[in-house]
């Protein structure tokens, strides 16, 4: 048996994993990841389809923002600049999910040795 294998072998032996996914902290864990996520998703979506639509559809973003600049081009950049905060916002929320996962993790293993 590899290595990987092994170590995979080990922590099922260290873990009840179904225990943890059915107690009121996992869930809890996971309500707050869904409340976080979805929203985000769905932000994420409407904004980036926006652009497309209002190109194709209408005219509205046709007009001069700066200059010779247009405001389809100020909502392309958008776009980017809302991709890299989300994306930031999210790594910073799931270092805090992780914690907390290791810390449910720990107190049903702490659990499991009394």
């Amino acid at each position: 048996m590899d290595n990987l294998a092994k170590a995979q072998n080990e922590v099922k032996k260290d873990y009840d994993y179904e225990k943890i996914a059915e107690s009121n902290e996992f869930k809890s864990l996971i309500s707050a990841k869904k409340r976080f996520i979805v929203p985000t998703v769905i932000f994420f979506i409407v904004f980036y389809f926006t652009l497309p639509i209002l190109t194709s559809f209408t005219t509205i973003l046709n007009k001069p923002a700066i200059g010779a600049i247009t405001w389809t081009w100020v909502y392309a950049l958008a776009q980017f600049v809302m991709t890299w905060v989300l994306c930031t916002i999210y790594v910073k929320k799931a270092s805090r999910y992780d914690q907390e996962a290791e810390a449910i993790i720990e107190n049903h293993k702490r659990q499991g040795d009394q």
